[in-house]
């Protein structure tokens, strides 16, 4: 298994070796190897065994750098990134020749961020080249949120993984991009509120891809999932409807009552959206057990987070 620790000097001579390592962010915990090396990027792929026609995402340490690996910075992106990085928000921007085209599956732009995280600030500072970090977890499961998820998923895989505690936020970064002259768009719903977004630069499209031919990271139909079945529902009507069945239930803040619940896991007992997104991840993984025959979950509110948690319970529940 891969040692866990939080020195940011180990982690660096891993990196430098071309190796893969486990980094904290708010959002997941990253699968992280030098963007700049196709070799490292072409191992991210066969370490998470994810398919090469799903770009990466970029991270690097300030907005300064972003010269160094885009063309041109659009004046409402500029915005965006002042005002919400480090944080959980990703923009696509399009590329220099220095980006692999491996990285960005052969798109014309890359998906770029600065983590809000102290360790992984650090560790980028110290490096003279960006990390290409995808979740670190095998493609399609459940993203993870503590070094031990990590550990668990791709321990024997890679060599060490940086502790930095839980995630504060706990699903993936928003994902924006501005093509053009048009309306920006959100291609991918995360730790970033759509709200939030539109008070900064005005209404944006939101367009989530579930093709097979993503333009953006994370935007397959069927991802975050576990290896039980998840059902999306009215939860009372699918307690009835699978009685024979040891149950595993995801609410947002209400408890439930039947001979046949297994586990059962409120996301938030305050029905706080912001503590829901934290725990998703963690809850769906928790219930991933031989001890259940279905995972059985509701939608949230339509609103802020909700909108992300949602969209990750669909793709988790879509083999369905």
């Amino acid at each position: 298994m891969a040692l866990i620790g939080s020195d940011i000097a180990q982690a660096k001579a891993h990196l430098d070796r071309g190796e893969l390592v486990g980094i904290p962010t708010e959002t997941v915990y990253g699968l992280a190897g030098n963007a700049l090396n196709e070799e490292a990027a072409l191992n991210i792929f066969k370490t998470k065994n994810r398919p090469e026609f799903d770009p990466l995402i970029v991270h690097t340490h300030a907005i300064e750098e972003l010269d160094k690996y885009v063309t041109e910075i659009p004046e409402k992106a500029i915005t965006l990134a002042h005002a919400v990085w480090p944080g959980p928000l990703t923009i696509l921007l399009e590329k220099k020749s220095i980006i692999p085209d491996l990285i960005t599956s052969g798109l014309s732009t890359v998906a770029i961020r600065i983590p809000k995280h102290p360790l992984t600030l650090a560790l980028l500072k110290s490096l003279d080249y960006p990390l290409a970090a995808p979740s670190a977890n095998p493609f399609g499961y459940v993203s993870p949120t503590t070094a031990s998820h990590v550990n668990d998923q791709l321990g024997e895989k890679i060599p060490y993984v940086l502790d930095g505690g839980p995630c504060s936020v706990g699903v993936e970064s928003t994902i924006v991009g501005f093509e053009h002259d048009a309306k920006p768009t959100i291609y991918r719903l995360g730790g970033k509120k759509v709200e939030d977004i539109e008070s900064l630069i005005g209404e944006v499209d939101v367009k989530l891809n579930k093709s097979s031919n993503p333009v953006a990271p994370g935007m397959l139909l069927s991802h975050y999932a576990p290896g039980v079945q998840v059902h999306l529902g009215e939860i009372s009507d699918l307690l009835k409807k699978h009685h024979d069945k040891r149950i595993g239930i995801i609410s947002f803040s209400q408890s439930f009552s039947a001979p046949n619940i297994a586990k059962q896991i409120v996301l938030s007992q305050n029905a706080d959206l912001d503590e829901a997104a934290r725990k998703i991840f963690s809850a769906l993984r928790s219930l991933d057990s031989p001890e259940i025959d279905l995972i059985i979950t509701e939608k949230l509110p339509e609103t802020g987070l909700g909108r992300a948690i949602n969209d990750r319970l669909e793709r988790a529940a879509v083999r369905y």
